[in-house]
């Protein structure tokens, strides 16, 4: 199997089980039958993949001036889209959208972090930036900025 549809698989079942989940916690969000689930997640994902980028480009003067908060509303347009083109999948209102995003999302990166997948790492590094450019504590002499932690 090529390891793109399997990456492809892996996502679209952790975004199937998170709509699951918020489906069964949230009273505002429901669906049909697994087939509509399915679909729902599917269709989230593809719009999460090619529609959502262009309105976080459009959007990003009003994310950087309102910290955020744009993106989280971005989900919600997405999760109503979704509601309007999958029949036996129903959002009720912008609110049940807008946590219903909130919590896949949240959702997702839990499982993901536990499944071990992503290509995204966090590596921290030491460097002493003091005289003599050694590493670690103690290295070269004289008083510099201090220790840089890069990420």
């Amino acid at each position: 199997m090529p390891p793109g549809l399997l990456q492809f698989l892996k996502r679209w079942i952790v975004t199937t089980f998170a709509v699951v989940v918020v489906a069964w916690i949230m009273p505002g969000v429901n669906y049909d039958t697994a087939v509509d689930l399915f679909a729902a997640s599917l269709l989230l994902g593809v719009l999460n993949a090619f529609l959502k980028p262009i309105l976080m480009l459009i959007a990003l003067p009003l994310t950087v001036v309102f910290l955020g908060i744009p993106i989280l509303i971005i989900n919600a347009l997405v999760f109503k889209t979704v509601d309007w083109l999958i029949p036996g999948f129903h959002v009720e209102s912008f609110w049940a959208a807008f946590w219903a995003g909130v919590l896949v999302s949240i959702i997702s990166i839990f499982v993901n972090l536990f499944l071990g997948g992503g290509k995204s790492r966090l590596e921290l590094r030491w460097q002493d930036r003091r005289r003599g450019g050694g590493r670690g504590p103690g290295a070269g002499g004289g008083s510099g900025s201090g220790p840089v932690i890069d990420i």
